[in-house]
Formats: C-alpha cells, sequence, structure tokens
C-alpha cells in the first residue's frame, strides 16, 4: 500500500521495488551523517534494519504523513528503541518532517531523543528503550484495533538479542492465545549484540520454531532483498486467524564493510572520517548535502549552548570545572572503579559474575577479561535482568558471591519485585550494580537516565546502598560490600567520566559519612580540601552544610569554593556515600552547627533529600533548633537527550546552583535571626 491521503484515499506517492532499494541505501547514508553529527547513537543496527524501515513506512503501512494521528493508520512499534535514527529517518523519508532535520539527533532539546518518545516526534506511536516491551503493547494495540472493528495492522520491531526477555514470550503466549492476525511481528535478525554473537551470550535459536510452538505464522525472508521483504509483507498481510512473525536474516552494519557483522558497532558512531569512507561505499559521495546537514546541527548546538547558559545562576567569574590556572581536576568514570576492584579481588573463588550484555560499558566484564581462568565465574544471561537477579539469589543460596549489573534504571525498576522478594526477604548476599545513574548519561536520554532507582531500592528491607563519589571510592565501596556486608547491596555509580576528589588515604567507612572542608584554592582541586570521617569532625563554626552522594559531591565541593571566594561563607560538605544506612549523626551535629542543610543528588528530589529531612524532623536533638532545608536535585521530571555536562546545567544540579541555593537559604536565615531581635 503507498503512503495515502486519509481524507480522499489518493495515493501520495507510490514507490517501485528499484526506488524502495535506492530510498533504503539513502537512509543509510543519511543514518551515518545524522550518527557523526550526534557523536553517540548505535550504527550497527540502525544499518541493518534500514531496508526493513524503507519497505514498511514508503510501501507497506498504511500511512498518511500529513495525519499522523489518522484512526485507520497501521501502527509502527519500535521495541527496539536503540534504533530510534532508522524510525526518524523512515519518518522523514515518508514526509513527516525534512529528514534532514535529524541531523539534530540526541542534542539537547531536540525532538530527536536518543530513543523515540511520542509526545515530542509526530509518528512516533509509543516511547520505547528498555527492551522487550514493545511487543506486548504491540498486543495492546491490536487488541484495541480489534475491539474497534478497525482493519489497520499493527507492526512491531524487534531485535533478536532481545528475544532473550522473558516478556517478549508472555507477549507471544498472549498474542497467540488471541489469534492476533492483525499483528505482524518484525525480528531483525543481525546475529550480533553488544556483547557479541547471540548464539554465544544467549542463544535464542531455533527462533522460528519457538514462535509456531505458540500459535504464530513464522516467515524467514532475506532483510536486505527489497523484492522479497515486499512479497514477505505481501504474505503477511494475507494471512487470517493468527499473529504473524517475520524473521529477517540481516547483517549487522550493513553497506559499510568496516562494520559489518562486528559487535563493536553496536553502540558506537563513526567519526566524519568514516562517516565520508561509508558514504564513498554507499555510492552516495554528492548525493547528500553533508556540509549543510552538519552546518544545520552545528547552528543547533549553538543556540542550545546558548540558552542554556543563560539560564545558569552568575558569579564574580567563570568557576566551572577546569577553567583556571589553579584547582584543576583529573576526571574519570566512577564506573571504572568498579571494575578495578572486580578485576583485582575477582581472585576469590566465592565471587560469580552474571554479564546482562552491556558488560564492557558498566565494566563488570574487568573481572575475567585480563584473568582467562576466571571465566568459568563468567555466566552471561543476555538481555533478561529480571531472571538473572533470581539466578545470583540462587548462587548466593549456595554460597557464591554473586554480581550483577545493568543500568540503573533497569537494575532497580524493571527488577524491583526480583530484588524485593528473592533477594532482600530472604536476606540473601547480592551485590546489585546500577550503573549509568542520574541525567549524566547523556545522550541515550531518558529511558536509560536512572532517576528514581533510590527511592526504589532505598525502601527495601535489609537492602544496603552505597553511592560513592568517584573511581577510587567507588573501588572502596566495592570491595567492602564484596567482602565486609553479608546480605542484599546496590552500589550505584556513573557513566560520565567526573572529577576524582578522593586519594588512596581519604577514609572510608561504609554506613559512616565523610566531611569535607575547603581550606585554600591549589593547584589540584583535591587537594584544597580536608577530609575527615564524620564522628571525627570537631565542629568549625560552618555556616551552611551540604550533604551530597555520588558525583554531587564534586559538585558540593565545588559549590563550597564559590560560596568562600564569592561570599565568605564557610561551608560544611558530608559525603553521604551509604545512604542505607545512612548515617544520622552527621547530619543532626550538621544541622545543630549550621541551621542550614541542602541536599544534593542526582536524581529525583527525594532519594537523598527525604532521608535527610526525616532525620532532622524525626530527631528529638533538633526539636528546638530552627533548621532550614533545601535541596537540588532533578524536579520531577524525565531526562533528555543533551551531552552529560549540558544535562547537569540543565537539570540544575550544578555547583552553581548548589551555591546559589545555599546563598539564598544562608540570606533566609539572617533575615530570621535579624526579626528575633
Amino acid at each position: 500500500m503507498p503512503l495515502i491521503d486519509s481524507r480522499t484515499g489518493a495515493i501520495r506517492k507510490h514507490y517501485t521495488i528499484p526506488e524502495l532499494q535506492e530510498a533504503a541505501t539513502l537512509m543509510r547514508g543519511y543514518d551515518l551523517v545524522c550518527l557523526a553529527a550526534a557523536g553517540s547513537g548505535h550504527a550497527g543496527g540502525t544499518l541493518s534494519i534500514m531496508d526493513i524501515t524503507a519497505a514498511l513506512y514508503l510501501h507497506v503501512a498504511r500511512l498518511d504523513p500529513k495525519e499522523p494521528e489518522w484512526e485507520d493508520r497501521d501502527r509502527i512499534i519500535w521495541s527496539v528503541g536503540h534504533k530510534a535514527p532508522s524510525l526518524y529517518i523512515g519518518l522523514g523519508m515518508a514526509g513527516y518532517f525534512d529528514v534532514q532535520d535529524v541531523v539534530t539527533l540526541r542534542k539537547l532539546g531536540s525532538l530527536f531523543q536518543g530513543h523515540p518518545h511520542w509526545l515530542k516526534l509526530p509518528g512516533v506511536e509509543v516511547s520505547t528503550g528498555s527492551l522487550g516491551q514493545g511487543l506486548s503493547i504491540a498486543v495492546g494495540m491490536a487488541l484495541a484495533l480489534r475491539l474497534n472493528q478497525s482493519g489497520a495492522k499493527v507492526y512491531c520491531m524487534m531485535g533478536d538479542g532481545e528475544q532473550q526477555e522473558g516478556q517478549i514470550w508472555e507477549a507471544v503466549m498472549e498474542a497467540g492465545h488471541y489469534g492476533l492476525n492483525n499483528l505482524i511481528g518484525v525480528v531483525d535478525k543481525n546475529n550480533l549484540q553488544i556483547d557479541g554473537w547471540v548464539k554465544d551470550v544467549m542463544n535464542v535459536d531455533p527462533l522460528a520454531e519457538k514462535y509456531r510452538s505458540f500459535g504464530w505464522e513464522v516467515i524467514e525472508t532475506d532483510g536486505h532483498d527489497m523484492k522479497k521483504l515486499v512479497q514477505t509483507f505481501d504474505r503477511a498481510n494475507a494471512i487470517k486467524g493468527k499473529p504473524i512473525v517475520i524473521i529477517a536474516e540481516t547483517v549487522k552494519g550493513k553497506g559499510v564493510d568496516f562494520m559489518e557483522n562486528v559487535a563493536g558497532w553496536h553502540g558506537k558512531t563513526p567519526n566524519f572520517e568514516e562517516m565520508h569512507k561509508g558514504l564513498v561505499q554507499l555510492g552516495l559521495e554528492g548525493k547528500i548535502p553533508v556540509d549543510e546537514m552538519l552546518g544545520r546541527a552545528q547552528t543547533y548546538q549553538k543556540h542550545a549552548t546558548i540558552e542554556l547558559n543563560n539560564k545558569m545562576p552568575r558569579f564574580g567569574r567563570d568557576y566551572w570545572w577546569n577553567t583556571d590556572e589553579l584547582m584543576k581536576v583529573e576526571m574519570q568514570p566512577t564506573r571504572k572503579g568498579f571494575g578495578n576492584a572486580l578485576n583485582e579481588q575477582g581472585g576469590d573463588e566465592r565471587i560469580v559474575c552474571l554479564g546482562l550484555d552491556i558488560s564492557g560499558s558498566i565494566t563488570i566484564s574487568d573481572f575475567y577479561e585480563k584473568h582467562p581462568e576466571r571465566k568459568s565465574r563468567w555466566f552471561s544471561v543476555g538481555i533478561a535482568e529480571q531472571s538473572a537477579v533470581c539466578v545470583a539469589a540462587g548462587l548466593a543460596r549456595d554460597g557464591k558471591i554473586p554480581v550483577l549489573g545493568t543500568y540503573g534504571t533497569f537494575a532497580s525498576g524493571r527488577c524491583l519485585d526480583q530484588i524485593r522478594t528473592t533477594v532482600c526477604y530472604g536476606e540473601l548476599n547480592v551485590l546489585i550494580a546500577g550503573a549509568h545513574g542520574g541525567v549524566s548519561v547523556g545522550p541515550d536520554g531518558a529511558t536509560h537516565q536512572a532517576l528514581e532507582d533510590l527511592f526504589q531500592v532505598c525502601g527495601l528491607p535489609n537492602m544496603n546502598v552505597s553511592v560513592p563519589c568517584d573511581i577510587i571510592e567507588t573501588r572502596k565501596a566495592t570491595e567492602h560490600l564484596l567482602f565486609k556486608l553479608k546480605g542484599p547491596k546496590y552500589i550505584r555509580f556513573a557513566r560520565e567520566a567526573t572529577p576524582i576528589v578522593t586519594t588512596e588515604s581519604t577514609p572510608f567507612k561504609f554506613g559512616e559519612a565523610n566531611v569535607i572542608r575547603f581550606r585554600h584554592p591549589q593547584p589540584r582541586f583535591v587537594d584544597a580540601f580536608e577530609t575527615v570521617l564524620a564522628s571525627q569532625y570537631e565542629n568549625e563554626d560552618e555556616q551552611v552544610s551540604i550533604v551530597a552522594c555520588g558525583p554531587m559531591v564534586p559538585e558540593a565541593m565545588r559549590a563550597a569554593y564559590i560560596l568562600k571566594e564569592e561570599y565568605e561563607i564557610e561551608t560544611r560538605i558530608i559525603n553521604m556515600h551509604t545512604l542505607k544506612p545512612l548515617d544520622a549523626k552527621a547530619v543532626i551535629k550538621a544541622a545543630k552547627a549550621t541551621s542550614v542543610v541542602i541536599t544534593a543528588e542526582e536524581h529525583q528530589i527525594g532519594g537523598l533529600a527525604d532521608r535527610v529531612c526525616r532525620i532532622i524532623t524525626e530527631s528529638p536533638e533538633l526539636f528546638q533548633v530552627p533548621v532550614i532545608t533545601g535541596s537540588i536535585g532533578v524536579k520531577d521530571r524525565f531526562g533528555e537527550s543533551g551531552a552529560p555536562w549540558e544535562l547537569i546545567k540543565e537539570f540544575e544540579v550544578s555547583a552553581e546552583h548548589i551555591a546559589q541555593k545555599a546563598l539564598e537559604l544562608f540570606d533566609l536565615k539572617n533575615k530570621i535571626v535579624a526579626m528575633r531581635y
């Protein structure tokens, strides 16, 4: 069915098979340019699925780009949300918008988020990004269309690695049970996922037989042969009485020889040289306005940066990281501290690590990469987070020390019931890593930015929670959780390189906070501060207290620097690296001493703030003490795509925002004191 005018039934555009082939090649070229401009994204899968995208959006599906919400349109669900650029380019080629606009992909405020969001972009049916959920949504839509007696179809785009998610098979069972012949699943079977070949990570084959056993009609085809693809979709649309799945054999990175069949290109983008090389291989040199598109991306970024900087609090000078000759800081990702600990301590035969398909990204694979003898204690379970938690529980029950990890939003939210009932209720010795916490995850956007995980895990009885501040403290916390604490435990760390503000000699005691004091500007930022255990700290008559965790500790330290340099305000910084159990004594002492307590967290306000404020309101020692509290964190909103440090500014969790809040509350305290006297 060609693209149509839903009001008149007239054909808007009809594509022949050669035209579809040409369009798919052009779409691959646009994909390379947009990914290069973004500097992040997924090249391999977007190239493998592009022929399917072209066939579906330009020929097969009943769509009207001028009426995106046309009631009788076919629905296309992208369960593989990380392949969003293919979706966007398909919509652009179909006429929903200028396809060249996709060059603003993953930039702050762009309609083209790292994972698709239907509230931002017409033509996107649902917001996706957490693998395994799309087919269930498609089942719901197919049921709704059946109830409405509509002849529209629902297409669900999936990956083969995604078939490892248990929810896929719940949806497969449901669709087969209800005989949803208006549902057509499409599996982009490129045979690779982040951790390697699907057959090696967690084999999903024989995939066709599995779908057939649930009552589905299965059609296998070549995902790069346009004529066969169109014929396959025609055949699928003619089948009655049962759901249909098209298993399309494809090549990851199709069309660019140095990307083809290379797992490393799953979540990687081409640089500009690689982009040009790919365009030449695709025969598109001079056929895409590359310079114009890149210029458009640069102009968009320039305006976004100006708007963002205009919203930042201003002080006498620029205190941003490494902008001055003094106070220089080294930055490394906190996640590497987790990997370092596993590398150094993984020789203990009790330790068993579980891979959940982003092993290199969260550094859990450091456990065995330099120690092949440990490979027997490494088990890949693929994209199956909920099962992994319970597998870990089983290992723990028989005396092992299991470690698993994934993005914090999946580690906590998707697995919450398994963690609650199996791990915490049974008090089992399982270490869960919630990686990539906070908005600083960056351009992947809202679906992958853990902003609620501390609510979830801190609310569980028997759970222990650590949020270390830098790579060194992350290593120390991991080692403590491995060997010195038996029971359920969760460690949260960031993805992006963040300031190193501790040293090997900096004290770390699980369950007890550190107090940090700014002394004098130094060539190295870390040397400008003194850190002691909270129990050993003696009051210095500070005027403001900042309680922070994770990457907000360096920001709190920088805020203290600003407050001292600009206003002569002395600040007590509390590094609350252990959120559960939380160091109540440190909070009470700070509240008594300063009467102003600000919390700082890269999380929805409340993960840390609620716990600190509860101590302040419930502690008898403070009943007669007037304490003013304030909170820095994400203000009840979802994340956005953007560069990590842009998002720290956009979501108002920078040192500048902390200092502004501290100054506001300090002035309020002085006014209250003046009114009393």
